[in-house]
């Protein structure tokens, strides 16, 4: 499941959609206050300068400048790109702690959206310590194809479709899958997400090493 206080501009060019819509944290102004502090925890916690962790994401050192300081405007696409820099997580700048029982209804959660395609990833679990996996749950509608640059090293995207049709899989060699249909395939190569029917519903588990 690719930045401001103008409309964000990721590494493709494109412009960014706010990543607060949907949010349980509150509003979006919360999610992009939380958002802007873990980047900046995750980068000094990996002793790189803010013109390093830049120039590794393919971002603008202003883009990762506001962003920071919370008057950023991160797409899906920049925080991927972000955390493959950072090597952690997409989920770790996202995602807050939670207490043991977690219940996130319909509509609700931490929701990012991509600048590439109508397609919105919302964070239901994120990895623990010593764990190594994500949830999220996908909505998207037929339109562009959300395409993903390679994640970490070693990570693996297991797909499952609840409602709708969408190609899935490789860049290269992606499946038609229909509900209640399963893929898996390497995240760390390029890979696309297409969604082939209105409001396509999917749950993917990003499986790290």
């Amino acid at each position: 499941m690719s930045d401001q206080t103008t409309p964000a501009t990721g590494p493709d060019g494109g412009t960014g959609n706010r990543p607060g819509g949907g949010s349980g944290n509150g509003n979006g102004t919360e999610l992009i206050g939380q958002i802007a502090a873990a980047v900046r925890r995750e980068r000094e916690r990996s002793g790189l300068s803010m013109a390093e962790l830049a120039r590794r994401a393919g971002i603008a050192k202003s883009t990762l400048s506001q962003l920071e300081s919370g008057a950023g405007n991160p797409s899906v696409e920049t925080l991927w790109a972000l955390g493959v820099a950072l090597n952690v997580p997409f989920s770790r700048l996202v995602d807050p702690p939670r207490p043991v029982v977690k219940v996130i209804r319909a509509g609700e959660g931490p929701v990012t959206h991509s600048e590439r395609a109508d397609y919105a990833a919302t964070v239901l679990s994120s990895c623990p310590p010593n764990a190594r996996r994500d949830i999220y749950r996908i909505e998207a509608q037929p339109g562009e194809t959300r395409a993903s640059d390679p994640h970490m090293p070693g990570t693996v995207e297991h797909v499952l479709i609840g409602a709708g049709r969408a190609l899935v899989g490789p860049t290269e060699a992606p499946v038609e899958l229909g509900p209640g249909d399963y893929v898996s395939y390497p995240g760390d190569a390029p890979h696309v997400f297409r969604a082939l029917a209105p409001d396509t519903l999917a749950v993917i588990v990003m499986e790290h090493i």
